[in-house]
């Protein structure tokens, strides 16, 4: 098997498909929003130790491919990403809270599946191709 990961006394492969959406669908994934967003999330998953393999947004929605360790508890992961993520985005531009009536970025679902070594390579093509649905 290729892609292999070690750790002390294990070897692993996790990967996850993540996707959330915006608040209401609000189309606001747009622009110097969306250069943002996906800065805080590279920062987010950097500080975490998390390798993220894809990532793309659309104008109301987020497509990450992600790589963890073992040891990372799925819904802690989505939590860091999603609410550091807003937080950060309503210090930086606070115009924002306006649009979304609540005040929250993010709408508070998700999907998630595991990637093998046999899907990797269609996900990360589906995750790519996801702007040019528009």
């Amino acid at each position: 098997m290729s892609n292999l990961n070690y750790g002390r006394g294990y070897v692993y492969s996790l990967k996850y498909h993540l996707v959330w959406c915006t608040k209401y669908r609000k189309p606001i994934l747009r622009n110097s929003v969306e250069v943002k967003v996906k800065s805080l999330l590279r920062k987010i998953a950097d500080d975490h130790g998390i390798d993220i393999l894809e990532m793309e947004t659309d104008s109301d929605h987020v497509h990450m491919l992600i790589e963890c360790k073992p040891q990372h508890y799925l819904p802690n992961i989505i939590k860091a990403f999603k609410g550091t993520s807003a937080r950060f985005l309503f210090l930086e531009m606070p115009e924002l809270r306006n649009e979304l009536w609540g005040g929250h970025l993010w709408n508070p679902s998700y999907f998630v599946a595991t990637v093998s070594e046999h899907s990797k390579s269609q996900i990360k093509t589906y995750i790519k191709k996801q702007k040019s649905k528009e």
